[in-house]
């Protein structure tokens, strides 16, 4: 299936933005602290990896502070604000002349200026020289470099390095929380591009939900998911790993990785987990289908599915600036052990499992995270209550209040995993709760998850995601109809 989609044009006013909020926010910052207003925001761009011991260089990606105020896409920049004047300022590699040879012109200093359209544009080499000259200040000149905790990751960002750097002064903590906050929500120039992955993404997903087939190699579904979004999309990257599990697959929730590397058979009766998301000029989605590869629910794959499918729609419609993420989480939780009790899988009183919880044995990952640049966007407990500690909640990215201009993912999951079913079991406070019979009927059945990407609105939410969501509408697509569905006949 061709594409109508168009990819954008990519848009350096956005980073002329971006690098406009996060001075503003240092100024205000440095007035309210009463520190003088002179230095320099100064960052280090991604380097070009060989892989271990060869030369062979893996397909670079910025990094993603630098490419949230520079848009750079090429490997070994530096790049600089004055923070008395807002000039922007970048380093460029200066280059040996074989590089013409194997790899293409070498652009001038006046390409990259216009491309990334910053003040000026020098070479690495001046550095020192140039930022001395442009101090404003007294004594040594100040550099505000990026060091920081990702919570998501619990790694630290590198500050910059660079030959000469005795002749400065640094400071390591006032950049990075500043500029981590003020990625946290979207301008309309960001949502554009985030709304084009998701268009392009849920184009895809389509896609591979209509070809999808018994017999088939997971590997061949994710293979027309990349194929689709580069080739009518312009979508070099992938914004994670692809997962693509099928049967008792869909409940390891980061399949696809190097010792699972999506290669099962789909087998007939099996439920697909498929979650697969591009990135367009830095800026990502992330979205999960799931559905019966043979086209067709059972009664036991809707019974979980319209779980899965309830909880995801009840966030969605409680979303709203102000509202806690955590609440939100527990929302989902109850919603789907409720459709559970009622499909005779699990007996008792909802709250006493919620006290107990239980939620964390069927969903034990947290509903969903902050999503922009990175797939798991930063700035997740910058503000707001600490991490809970309880199961399942101690798993979510964020536990903040919703805002306005977030977007977030929402991504309710139920799962069959004989790694948490064993204890809950065994366990006199969850045990009384299964019906074991039941449990024991859906080991191996693996697990659904459904996943939009949600831009948070003044009064509500907007997904941006555009899937087959109801079992009507898969079983429809499957069999060969158009999306969105042709109501009128």
């Amino acid at each position: 299936m061709a594409s109508s989609l168009t990819p954008p044009p990519l848009p350096m006013e956005l980073h002329a933005k971006n690098r406009e909020k996060v001075l503003k926010s240092i100024l205000k910052h440095l007035t309210d602290s009463s520190r003088p207003h002179h230095g320099f925001l100064f960052l280090q761009g991604g380097e070009e990896q060989t892989r271990y011991c060869t030369d062979h260089a893996e397909l670079f990606r910025q990094e993603s502070y630098f490419a949230y105020l520079f848009g750079v896409r090429e490997p070994g920049f530096f790049g600089a604000i004055d923070i008395s004047t807002g000039k922007s300022m970048l380093f460029a590699p200066r280059l040996p002349s074989e590089y013409a040879v194997w790899m293409g012109e070498i652009k001038p200093s006046s390409y990259f200026k216009e491309r990334y359209g910053v003040s000026v544009v020098y070479y690495t080499d001046e550095i020192v020289g140039v930022l001395q000259e442009e101090y404003k200040g007294s004594g040594k000149p100040l550099l505000f470099l990026l060091h920081g905790l990702n919570t998501d990751s619990n790694n630290f960002s590198k500050p910059a390095k660079f030959e000469g750097m005795e002749v400065f002064e640094t400071d390591l903590s006032t950049l990075h929380p500043i500029l981590t906050e003020c990625r946290v929500l979207k301008s309309d120039l960001e949502l554009a591009l985030i709304q084009f992955a998701n268009d392009i993404s849920s184009e895809a997903h389509v896609e591979v939900m209509r070809k999808t087939r018994v017999g088939m190699k997971e590997y061949q579904l994710e293979s027309m998911f990349l194929h689709h979004t580069y080739m009518y999309g312009g979508c070099r990257h992938c914004s994670y790993t692809c997962i693509c599990a099928t049967g008792e697959n869909s409940a390891v929730l980061h399949y696809g990785h190097a010792a699972a590397p999506n290669d099962r058979t789909l087998k007939d009766g099996d439920m697909a987990l498929f979650d697969m998301g591009a990135e367009y000029h830095f800026y990502g989605s992330d979205i999960t289908c799931s559905f019966p590869v043979n086209g067709k629910f059972t009664i036991d794959q809707s019974l979980i599915y319209n779980a899965v499918l309830y909880a995801h729609n009840a966030v969605i419609s409680a979303m709203k600036p102000g509202v806690s993420w955590v609440d939100m989480h527990k929302l989902a939780e109850k919603v789907i052990l409720q459709s559970l009790k009622e499909g005779h899988i699990l007996f008792g009183n909802v709250d006493d499992m919620m006290t107990e919880r239980l939620g964390a044995v069927f969903m034990p990952h947290g509903l969903g995270h902050l999503l922009g640049i990175d797939t798991h966007d930063p700035g997740g407990y910058l503000k707001g209550p600490e991490r809970p500690k309880e199961p399942g909640l101690r798993s979510l990215r964020t536990a903040r209040e919703l805002q306005e201009g977030m977007v977030i993912t929402v991504e309710p999951g139920c799962y069959f995993i004989d790694a948490l079913l064993i204890p809950a079991s065994e366990s006199t406070k969850t045990s009384k709760f299964l019906i074991h019979e039941a449990i024991e009927r859906f080991r191996g059945f693996g697990g659904v998850r459904i996943e939009s990407d949600v831009h948070v609105t003044a009064h509500g939410c907007k997904n941006m995601t555009n899937v087959p969501r109801e079992i009507v509408e898969i079983e429809a697509v499957m069999a060969g109809a158009t999306w969105p569905l042709n109501n009128t006949s």
